[in-house]
């Protein structure tokens, strides 16, 4: 596990404001490269603290998995003095990132346009939502598995329709639009950190979860473009190509993969049946596709007792694409996942390694996700306040160190 002395955005400031998952897991991803981003939570806090169980003391697993190398500070912004402290905390900061609903930071007086452009001019504001500020959907609420719904993901995942014996439209077993939507909006980040580089100024970014889970219909939306035809959920298999499967062994799953014709001549060998490469039916992957029932028995036929996980393994060395169709807890106990730095441990916390692998500035592991404000007193002398300051704001319910529940 990389234990993180510096990295990549080492010395980038980010003032985080948001709650829940699309944006925290924006900030996670800007903090495991190095930036110091201080989350600035409101009196009852995060609420997934509160999405378990599984919890660590008083921490649902859902808060810990998307908040690691963050420090926390506990701030009421619907009080002016509170208002006040985070203008102190932007002084110098690169990125404001907040996910509160469309239009509540200008009524708090913290607007883009009127306050923070002509204040800090530098400033990168990133806006979450979950359909924007304005249009027909402007200002609702956005929720992933509402999004989902709305975007068409779940119409293309599934079995089918009810009615023929399949599952009906089926949400993804991941948050896949709350996690894209952090990574959409940690991409524009460094876009738009990029051009301040060039321009000397910064910009606001408008992120939204239905736009960010628009662009995840690919390929199902090429092919409507191209076809007219409305997509269907088709289950394992790839409405574009064949094989592209999930396929039952003796020893367990398995899916395979043919993504064009040289592949299958090969794999058409590998499960000791070259002479369907020459079949007229399977020649081309059109052919595949357009007899994929056909195609799918012989290889049933073909692997019914075969070693799944051997199996697997010769395929791969053979320059193959296959794979044993596994469960979380075996994933994390495969030799690949602690050999790729997958599998993060420090103290009590253990969670999921960065992707990102950046040779000379890698990510790493500095904090452990943070309690609830742990550190409001830290931050706040860093930006000036002296203990004073600080203990008038405690008094009145401005700043805190404990959650305000009810």
């Amino acid at each position: 596990m990389s234990e993180q002395k510096s990295g990549a955005l080492a010395g980038l400031k980010v003032i985080d404001l948001t709650r829940v998952l699309g944006g925290p897991y924006c900030t996670m991803i800007l903090s495991d490269h190095g930036a110091d981003v201080i989350k600035i939570e409101p009196p009852a806090g995060d609420e997934v603290r509160d999405w378990g169980p599984p919890f660590n003391g008083p921490d649902a697993s859902y808060f810990i998995g998307v908040n690691r190398n963050k420090r926390s500070l506990g701030l009421d912004l619907a009080k002016p003095e509170g208002k006040a402290v985070l203008l102190r905390l932007l002084e110098g900061a690169d990125v404001l990132i907040e996910n509160f609903k469309p239009g509540s930071m200008e009524r708090w007086g913290l607007g883009y346009e009127a306050v923070l452009r002509p204040r800090f001019p530098r400033l990168i504001h990133c806006r979450i939502s979950g359909f924007g500020e304005d249009g027909p959907l402007g200002g609702f609420p956005g929720y992933d598995a509402i999004v989902q719904a709305m975007v068409g993901l779940m119409s293309v995942n599934g079995t089918g329709e009810t009615a023929q014996g399949g599952t009906g439209p089926l949400r993804l077993g991941t948050p896949i639009v709350d996690l894209a939507t952090g990574l959409y909006s940690s991409i524009a980040i460094l876009m738009a950190l990029q051009e301040r580089a060039r321009s000397d100024l910064g910009q606001y970014l408008d992120m939204t979860l239905h736009d960010c889970g628009m662009a995840l219909l690919h390929p199902h939306a090429a092919n409507f473009f191209l076809n007219g035809k409305r997509p269907k959920a088709t289950g394992n298999p790839h409405p574009n190509i064949s094989p592209y499967d999930k396929f039952r062994t003796r020893t367990g799953e398995i899916f395979l993969g043919v993504g064009n014709d040289a592949t299958f001549r090969k794999f058409c060998a590998a499960i000791g049946k070259p002479h369907l490469a020459d079949d007229a039916r399977f020649r081309t992957n059109a052919d595949r596709v357009t007899n994929r029932p056909a195609l799918t028995v012989e290889i049933e036929q073909a692997l019914e007792d075969v070693d799944g996980n051997e199996f697997c393994q010769r395929l791969l060395a053979g320059g193959l694409p296959a794979g044993p169709v596994l469960p979380v807890d075996e994933v994390m106990e495969q030799p690949h996942t602690a050999h790729r730095d997958m599998d993060w441990r420090k103290d009590w916390f253990r969670g999921l390694g960065t992707p990102i692998k950046l040779k000379r500035t890698p990510g790493g592991l500095r904090r452990t996700p943070p309690r609830y404000a742990e550190h409001t007193h830290e931050v706040l002398a860093e930006h000036g306040f002296t203990a004073e300051e600080v203990a008038k704001l405690e008094a009145a319910g401005v700043v805190l160190t404990k959650r305000r529940k009810g």
